[in-house]
């Protein structure tokens, strides 16, 4: 066996980045984004097939990212006792049973059933993120953990972009499928619904072939630990001391609360576009509004990239509070614009959408100065994709109160308050960056 090609740091980072071990780490950020955008492809479907008001549409996304909220902290403490290459392993284990699920769930032909899948798809994903997000960071010099990240969440839009079309070709056709059930009688409506739903089964084939494969490939391959190592007479941090050590550094809450908003808009944004176009212009059907979420994808990974070369030129506030300020914007206009645009601007704004988690996430990390408390830490930046389980909610209750366009309201004010949190960063690094003589 090779000796490793890399040095671990004291704090956990390494000399340099293992390019095999990075990809590896990278793949996983396009594989709950696939899932993710399936979530929107679902709320669609199950929309028609369930006779679902917004409100409880939203419910995919309780499902989805109030796993995350349950299962970072304990994805923590088992990290955090064991790897982050094991942390990695269990969570894509879950996510397997959780595709797995879709099998019973495709035939029993009930929505609790389906979320319950998507709840333990979400356990796997809760797992995933909490290692690798800080686990990419970790892959490398200190320095570029930031950049290093913002390379592996590109891999998000790809999997955006699969997500989205696995949906359009194996769940949607070409009718509108609300259209086609509401001239059927009570039992032809019923067996076309099943057969709808049952389609719903077939990306989840091609997803669960994938990670068996990463189970493999994580299991043979040597990682670092991107632990930082235990001086002598130091003791591993305890929870309860974590939590006394978080509890006074004010800038970290900040960077989970604008996490908690962020999802929200993001989340909010995703989940309705399809039933923002739909409900505007009823002709259109589900496999064509589809290609909005495509075109928002493909505006994702552009905006990823851009921002990508502006963070390697400019300081990171700078960019993130012009990309806030320009997203808060766009979503205004989508609220109040009663035309065609407006779908336009809700596929455009995923262009400022690229940088802001992980952004926020290295920022609110690198604030843990003591890396003893890095697992835990990272777990409840995590625990802020929570936020996409619960504004979405409000926002499909908002709709059903008014109308879809109109609770874009809400992910406007969401972003808003993201603009303030980066504008306020921005100022904070002016005031504590030494000036050059």
């Amino acid at each position: 066996m090779n000796k490793a090609k890399w040095v671990e740091q004291p704090d956990g980072y390494l000399d340099k980045t293992p390019i095999i071990q990075f990809i590896l780490v990278t793949i996983l950020f396009a594989l709950w984004a696939v899932a993710a955008s399936l979530n929107d492809v679902l709320i669609t479907q199950f929309k028609a097939v369930f006779s679902l008001s917004d409100f409880a549409t939203a419910f995919v996304q309780s499902a989805f990212y109030g796993g995350y909220f349950i299962i970072a902290i304990p994805a923590s403490i088992f990290i955090k006792k064991n790897s982050y290459k094991l942390g990695i392993i269990a969570g894509l284990a879950a996510f397997s049973l959780g595709c797995f699920l879709f099998f019973p769930a495709s035939r029993l032909v009930t929505y609790q059933i389906f979320l319950f899948a998507i709840f333990v798809e979400a356990i796997g994903l809760s797992f995933l993120e909490t290692s690798a997000n800080a686990y990419s960071s970790l892959l490398g010099p200190r320095e570029s953990a930031t950049v290093r990240l913002n390379i592996s969440q590109t891999m998000n839009a790809v999997g955006d972009i699969i997500g989205i079309l696995l949906g359009k070709y194996l769940i949607f056709t070409d009718g509108n499928l609300k259209e086609e059930m509401a001239h059927m009688s009570k039992q032809a409506a019923e067996q076309y619904g099943q057969q709808a739903l049952s389609r719903t089964l077939a990306p989840y084939k091609y997803v669960l072939i994938v990670l068996i494969v990463m189970i493999v490939l994580f299991a043979i391959t040597k990682f670092p630990s991107g632990k930082p190592k235990i001086k002598e007479n130091e003791k591993t941090a305890t929870f309860g001391e974590t939590i006394q050590y978080l509890l006074h550094r004010k800038r970290y809450w900040k960077g989970v609360g604008a996490q908690f908003l962020y999802m929200g808009v993001q989340t909010g944004v995703w989940s309705f576009t399809m039933r923002l176009a739909l409900d505007m212009f009823p002709n259109f059907n589900e496999r064509f509004v589809a290609n909005f979420m495509l075109y928002s994808y493909i505006c994702f990974f552009i905006g990823r990239f851009l921002a990508s070369y502006l963070l390697s030129r400019y300081s990171e506030t700078t960019v993130l509070t012009i990309y806030s300020f320009i997203g808060t914007l766009m979503i205004l206009y989508i609220t109040f614009i009663p035309n065609i645009t407006a779908i336009y601007a809700a596929v455009g704004v995923s262009l400022v959408f690229g940088p802001c988690w992980p952004t926020i996430f290295a920022r609110t990390l690198e604030i843990v100065d003591d890396k003893r408390h890095t697992e835990t830490a990272s777990a409840f930046i995590v625990m802020a994709i929570v936020g996409g389980a619960i504004l979405p909610m409000f926002q499909g209750l908002l709709s059903d109160f008014t109308n879809m366009q109109f609770s874009f309201l809400l992910p406007t004010i969401e972003m808003a308050i993201v603009f303030l949190y980066f504008l306020g960063e921005h100022k904070y690094d002016k005031k504590n960056t030494p000036k050059k003589s």
